[in-house]
């Protein structure tokens, strides 16, 4: 308990540390990416940082307080024109699930079941699960997971920050604890607890982002309130938040997964890459902004890319809606196609091409 408690800290310090120091050169998203910067690399060089499920849980309604917040009926009165982008998205995460997934297979080699729940773009805890319960390899499935989710939050950002000279600045309007009234911080804190808890005893997915949210949204569309969780308390988020993502890959033997690694890297390029593509598509064909788009289909985690859309300014309600569909489509569908899948080509076991054809 003491060493866990340890790890814990120094991982927490670590990712504070790296925050501070991006924070300081003035880079995109800086808490979170310097936070999940440093520790990543602290980690694949023995480190034995560890990161906090239940710390995370805590910190993960803040982001949905703070989702909830943009959704007024400003940001909602053009919803109607979402519904192509969602349909579309739709069919994204089944072709690149599919075309990940044969990769995996086919050209590495890994195992059926661990191919299958590693090319599922749903959420990180879920797919590992439920891929693990399926007879996979619970390790391959969280490491091609933790890759994807940490190359697309460095990618994105970056991105607009290098290439389209794009000025971080959603985070900028939010005022700090000393600011924030007493009840309106009483409404905030009750959303976030009842919306955790309430989400939990209905099985919602993501239930601790998305519980949140949705109250968030209710109390702000329906004007009982404006206000928007302060800064110091986003920060300490993205610290926690990026902090797990870097403590994911300790004690990973880089030479015992570099082949899975190396495949993660190549599919994560692949799926951003081809979310990028749509996101000019539709905005061509429907007038949709392409940064919009490309965040809305790029396969990070839900929380993440939440809080980049936040960050960044863009469009957070739109963001998040086609990443809570994304996830709550793979959560349900994944366990239900793969049942299909093992019944209708007798697969026994994680055998992967090279077994099986032999």
């Amino acid at each position: 308990m003491i060493k866990t408690l340890i790890a814990l800290g120094a991982t927490l310090t670590l990712g504070a540390a790296g925050g501070w120091l991006f924070n300081l050169w003035q880079m995109p998203l800086a808490w979170m990416i310097g936070a999940m910067c440093v520790t990543t690399v602290a980690a694949l060089l023995g480190a034995p940082l560890k990161g906090s499920k239940r710390l995370r849980n805590m910190m993960i309604p803040v982001l949905g307080i703070m989702l909830g917040s943009a959704f007024t009926p400003e940001a909602l009165q053009d919803a109607h024109l979402w519904l192509p982008s969602m349909v579309t998205m739709i069919i994204y995460v089944v072709f690149v699930a599919t075309c990940v997934g044969f990769f995996l297979y086919r050209i590495v080699g890994v195992g059926v079941v661990t191919a299958y729940f590693s090319a599922t773009p749903g959420g990180l805890a879920t797919m590992v699960v439920l891929g693990h319960d399926m007879g996979g390899d619970e390790r391959a499935i969280a490491l091609t997971h933790s890759v994807r989710v940490l190359l697309t939050v460095l990618i994105i950002p970056f991105w607009f920050r290098i290439f389209a000279g794009y000025e971080p600045g959603g985070l900028a309007t939010l005022g700090t604890i000393s600011d924030l009234p007493f009840r309106d911080a009483g409404l905030l804190l009750l959303c976030g607890v009842v919306g955790f808890f309430g989400g939990r005893a209905i099985k919602l997915p993501s239930a601790q982002l998305l519980g949140p949210m949705l109250l968030s949204a209710g109390i702000h569309l329906g004007g009982i309130t404006e206000a928007k969780p302060p800064m110091e308390v986003i920060n300490i988020a993205q610290i926690v938040i990026g902090s797990g993502i870097g403590a994911r890959f300790a004690g990973i033997n880089l030479r015992l997964v570099l082949k899975v690694m190396t495949a993660a890297i190549a599919s994560t390029f692949f799926m951003v890459g081809l979310a990028a593509v749509i996101g000019m598509i539709l905005e061509h064909l429907t007038g949709l902004p392409f940064q919009a788009v490309w965040l809305a289909f790029a396969p990070g985690g839900l929380a993440e890319m939440a809080l980049i859309s936040l960050a960044m300014g863009i469009d957070p309600a739109f963001v998040s809606t086609h990443h809570l569909l994304r996830v709550s489509f793979m959560v349900v569908m994944a366990p239900i196609v793969f049942k299909y899948l093992k019944k209708r080509f007798a697969i026994d076991g994680d055998t992967p091409k090279s077994s099986s054809s032999g």
